[in-house]
């Protein structure tokens, strides 16, 4: 079983991430960040997670690969119970709809995925799942 995610890291991301104006330090200084605002799937708690996006073709994707771990992170269950949610990018925090990507696109935009990022490519050989890919488009 994976790992619960490190809540004390999440928040000091996530209080670093606002007073930055999207911008942090540490393992994220180089990615593009977003904060996820999501619905629990199961609780109905607001919850918030920093996850890194893609722009590609002009959208914003992110993928659920959660490391390679065998599971989905909670937020991939979330978006898939609640899809309409927000995001906070950069400075801006923007209403979103979430559009998952089936597997033609999704195979289009891995492609470029692990072209930017070839970690990528390694967390998709460490699981059996699929990685799931979401749009995140503005509403």
């Amino acid at each position: 079983m994976a790992d619960l995610p490190d809540t004390s890291f999440n928040s000091n991301v996530i209080a670093e991430f606002r007073a930055n104006g999207g911008q942090v330090g540490g393992p994220w200084e180089k990615s593009t960040l977003l904060l996820l605002h999501t619905t629990g799937a199961k609780s109905g708690a607001p919850r918030v997670n920093p996850v890194g996006y893609f722009d590609i073709d002009g959208s914003v994707i992110v993928v659920g690969s959660y490391g390679g771990a065998d599971i989905n992170p909670a937020w991939v269950h979330n978006l898939r119970a609640h899809p309409r949610t927000r995001i906070e990018i950069g400075a801006e925090t923007v209403d979103v709809e979430a559009r998952e990507l089936p597997e033609d696109e999704r195979q289009a935009a891995w492609a470029q995925i692990t072209a930017i990022a070839p970690p990528f490519a390694k967390y998709e050989t460490q699981t059996t799942r699929t990685l799931p890919l979401f749009e995140l488009m503005r509403t």
